[in-house]
C-alpha cells in the first residue's frame, strides 16, 4: 500500500532565525545563583607569637619542597613516595573522575546532535486502513536532528555547571593537600627513622659499656673487693639496656617498614643508611612574622572555598526550577515507502517541536529544593571557616613551640655535658673506694636518659621547622 507523502514547505525566515536566536539567548543568558562574596576569616591578622613581627608581606611565598628539603638522600626518598604512593595516586585519578564529570555536566549546554535511520512495516486490517482495503505499510526514515534539548533561559545548566567545574577545582586543590601531606609525612618519618637509629646506636653503645662494667665487678667481687649487690645492680643495668634494645630494634623495623609504604616500593639498596640526626641537612628556617592571610594558600582551604562556591552556584539551579522550562525537539532528514527510493528528491522531511513546562503545584517540591541549597552554602560557609580557624592554631601551636625550642635545645645539651661530668665523678669515686657503687648506676641512667633526651630534642626541632611548613601551606611556588 502506497503512503501519502506531503512535500516540505520551505521555512520562512522566522523559522530560519528562532533556533539560532534561542540558542544563543540559552547560552549567553544569566544565572539566579546569588553573587559570591567570600567571607571573612575568623582569625586575627597576626599569630600571637609574631605580632610584634610584621615585616613579611601577605603576598609572601614559602620555597618549594626541593629548596626547603635539601638533604640528598630525603630528597630522594619523598621524590620516591611521590612517584609511587598509592593515595596520592588516587586523589589525582579523582582529579581526572571529576574533570570528566565536568564535561559531561557542560555538554548539556549544547543540544546533542544524532544521525539516525530506521524502518516500520505493518499490517493493517480495512476497517483500520483509510483506503478501506486491507494491507501492508511501509515507512523508512533517514534524519538528523536533536532531542529534547533544553533551552537554559534561567541559568539552571549553567548553575549546575558552575558546581560541578568548582567540585572539579576542589578535587585539585584535594590533590595538592595530598601532597603536601604526603612530602611532609615521607620527611618525618625518614628523620624519625633516623634518630631511632641514633638511639639504637647509642643504646647498643650503652650495653657494651655497661657489660664491660659488669665483668669489672664480677672480677672485684671474686677478689673481695666488691659486694654480690654490686654484681646484682650491675646485671639488672645490663639487662635494662638489652631490653632497651630489642625494643629499639623493633621500632627501627617499623619505621623502615611505614617508610616503605610512604614510598611505596622497598627502600633502595644503594640508598645512604645515615645513622645520626646531625649527618642529615637542617631545613631552612621559616621566617617570622607571616601573616595569617598566608592560610588562604594553603589547599585544604582552598578546597573548602571551591565546594562553597559550588554550593552557592546550586542556588542559581534550584531559584531557576521556579520559572518555566522551554525543551526543543528538531529534525530533517528523508522519508520513503521504499527503502530504494529513501534519498530521492521528493522525500524530504523536517520536524519542530518546542515545548514549554511551566511549575503550577508541585506540593512545596521546588521551595523545598531551594531550601536545601541554601543550607548547604550555610554549611559550606562554616565548613569553610572552621578550616581556617583549624590551620591558625595548628600554626600558632608551632610558633609557640619554636619559640621555647632553641632555649630548651640548649639546656639539653647542657644537662647531657653534666650528666657525664657526674657519672665520670662517680665512677672515679667508687674506683677510690669512697662511694656506693649504687651512685655509679644513676649516673649511668640519668646519662643515658639525657642523651636518648637530647636526640629526641634536636628530632623536635626538625619536626617543629616541618610541621610549620606543611601547616603554612609550603611549597606553594
Amino acid at each position: 500500500m502506497e503512503k501519502n507523502m506531503h512535500k516540505m514547505q520551505p521555512l520562512s525566515l522566522s523559522q530560519k532565525l528562532i533556533i539560532p536566536t534561542l540558542l544563543a539567548w540559552s547560552l549567553g543568558g544569566c544565572t539566579l545563583a546569588p553573587d559570591y562574596i567570600r567571607p571573612e576569616a575568623p582569625v586575627p591578622e597576626h599569630y600571637a607569637a609574631t605580632r610584634q613581627a610584621t615585616g613579611q608581606p601577605a603576598d609572601a611565598v614559602l620555597p618549594a619542597w626541593k629548596s626547603f628539603f635539601t638533604d640528598e638522600t630525603m630528597q630522594q626518598v619523598i621524590q620516591i613516595a611521590m612517584d609511587n604512593n598509592r593515595d596520592l595516586r588516587m586523589a589525582i585519578l579523582n582529579i581526572e573522575k571529576t574533570r570528566a564529570q565536568y564535561r559531561i555536566q557542560r555538554a548539556d549546554l549544547l543540544p546533542t546532535i544524532n544521525a539516525s535511520t530506521g524502518g516500520i512495516s505493518q499490517r493493517l486490517p480495512a476497517e483500520f486502513n483509510s483506503m478501506g482495503t486491507e494491507g501492508v505499510s511501509r515507512q523508512y526514515t533517514a534524519s538528523l536532528g536533536f532531542s529534547a534539548f533544553e533551552l537554559d533561559l534561567f541559568g539552571r545548566i549553567r548553575s549546575l555547571t558552575e558546581q560541578a567545574l568548582e567540585t572539579f577545582h576542589a578535587a585539585e586543590a584535594d590533590a595538592k593537600a595530598a601532597r603536601l601531606s604526603l612530602v611532609a609525612e615521607t620527611a618525618g618519618m625518614y628523620l624519625q627513622l633516623v634518630a631511632d637509629r641514633e638511639i639504637y646506636d647509642l643504646t647498643a653503645a650503652t650495653l657494651k659499656n655497661r657489660e664491660e662494667n659488669l665483668a669489672l665487678v664480677e672480677k672485684k667481687f671474686t677478689a673481695g673487693v666488691a659486694s654480690d649487690l654490686d654484681v646484682s645492680q650491675a646485671q639488672s643495668l645490663v639487662n635494662e639496656a638489652q631490653t632497651d634494645l630489642a625494643v629499639l630494634a623493633t621500632r627501627v623495623g617499623q619505621d623502615e617498614n611505614y617508610l616503605e609504604l610512604l614510598m611505596g616500593s622497598p627502600l633502595p639498596k644503594d640508598l645512604p643508611q645515615v645513622r645520626k640526626l646531625s649527618e642529615v641537612a637542617a631545613l631552612q628556617d621559616i621566617p617570622e612574622g607571616l601573616p595569617s592571610l598566608l592560610l588562604e594558600n594553603r589547599p585544604d582551604i582552598q578546597a573548602a572555598e571551591h565546594l562553597l562556591k559550588g554550593a552557592n552556584a546550586s542556588i542559581g539551579a534550584a531559584r531557576a526550577n521556579f520559572f518555566p522550562t522551554i525543551s526543543l525537539t528538531a529534525g530533517l532528514g528523508r522519508m520513503s515507502s521504499d527503502y530504494s527510493n529513501l534519498f530521492d528528491a521528493g522525500g524530504r522531511h523536517w520536524l519542530f517541536s518546542p515545548q514549554l513546562v511551566m511549575p503550577i503545584f508541585d506540593t512545596g517540591r521546588n521551595i523545598a529544593r531551594l531550601e536545601v541549597s541554601e543550607a548547604e552554602r550555610d554549611l559550606a560557609i562554616a565548613r569553610y571557616e572552621k578550616a581556617i580557624q583549624v590551620a591558625f592554631r595548628e600554626v600558632a601551636d608551632t610558633l609557640v613551640q619554636r619559640e621555647n625550642m632553641q632555649t630548651q635545645l640548649l639546656s639539653q645539651e647542657s644537662l647531657v655535658q653534666s650528666v657525664g661530668r657526674s657519672y665520670q665523678h662517680a665512677s672515679s669515686r667508687y674506683e677510690a673506694g669512697v662511694a656506693s657503687y649504687i651512685n655509679v648506676l644513676d649516673a649511668q641512667r640519668s646519662l643515658y636518659v639525657a642523651q636518648s633526651s637530647l636526640i629526641s630534642t634536636r628530632l623536635l626541632r626538625e619536626a617543629n621547622a616541618l610541621t610549620l611548613y606543611k601547616a603554612l601551606g609550603g611549597g606553594w611556588s
